[in-house]
């Protein structure tokens, strides 16, 4: 059974750094395309980045204008998200994927349950 798990979220200022890993279970992440994604209240969910296989990234939201970095920690089978320079409008529910394709990695066959990222003063 595939489980993936979002850990490192909560409730942060302005201008903070958050580090969210996911950490799987029943499959080996660097094998796979792997992606986080996040959803606000009353928005689409939006992709945010995507590391290939071959540790590429290869989609970032525009949104993220290079203050996210995805990474892969093989050793953990694990798949990390820093984010700096958060903003409010970074508060949402972040979603970690695998086995992913598609267009910016839209198409993913496993979920993670998803982790809240709240941004505010």
């Amino acid at each position: 059974q595939v489980q993936l798990v979002e850990s490192g979220g909560g409730l942060v200022q302005p201008g903070d750094s958050l580090r969210l890993s996911c950490a799987a279970s029943g499959i080996t992440l660097d094998r796979y395309d792997v992606a986080w994604f996040r959803q606000a209240p009353g928005k689409e969910r939006a992709g945010v980045s995507c590391i290939s296989s071959s540790d590429r990234n290869i989609y970032s939201g525009d949104f993220v204008k290079g203050r996210f970095t995805i990474s892969r920690d093989k050793a953990k089978n694990t798949v990390n998200l820093q984010m700096n320079m958060l903003n409010p409008e970074d508060t949402a529910v972040y979603y970690c994927a695998a086995d992913c394709g598609g267009y910016a990695c839209y198409l993913c066959g496993y979920w993670g349950q998803g982790i809240q990222v709240n941004v505010s003063a």
